[in-house]
């Protein structure tokens, strides 16, 4: 018995995207991702991503808490990897301040 296109490709994607899964490092649920250029106005760069990983995880390894994403979007969802800019806002402490 096949299992009907609508039904089997949801199951594909759902099984790939599961494997992608990167575990957060701690702290980086704390970490806020904008794509509006005004929201880390009067904050401090501290890095560019790497396409590669997490993009909450890179920004506490580099001492930020706001992600701001310069790469494409189609309907709220990312095409490609991140591409961006990690900023530290507000009072959080420097890696080497901890």
């Amino acid at each position: 018995m096949t299992r009907p296109a609508h039904v089997a490709i949801p199951l594909l994607a759902g099984l790939l995207l599961t494997g992608c899964v990167t575990p957060l490092a701690p702290g980086a649920d704390q970490v806020r991702v904008t794509h509006n250029a005004a929201d880390v106005a009067g904050c401090t760069a501290v890095g560019n991503l790497e396409p590669s990983a997490d993009p909450r995880n890179q920004a506490v390894g580099l001492g930020g808490n706001v992600v701001f994403a310069t790469n494409r979007f189609v309907g709220g969802v990312v095409i490609g990897a991140y591409t961006g800019v990690v900023y530290r806002c507000g009072s959080t402490p420097t890696p080497a301040d901890k």
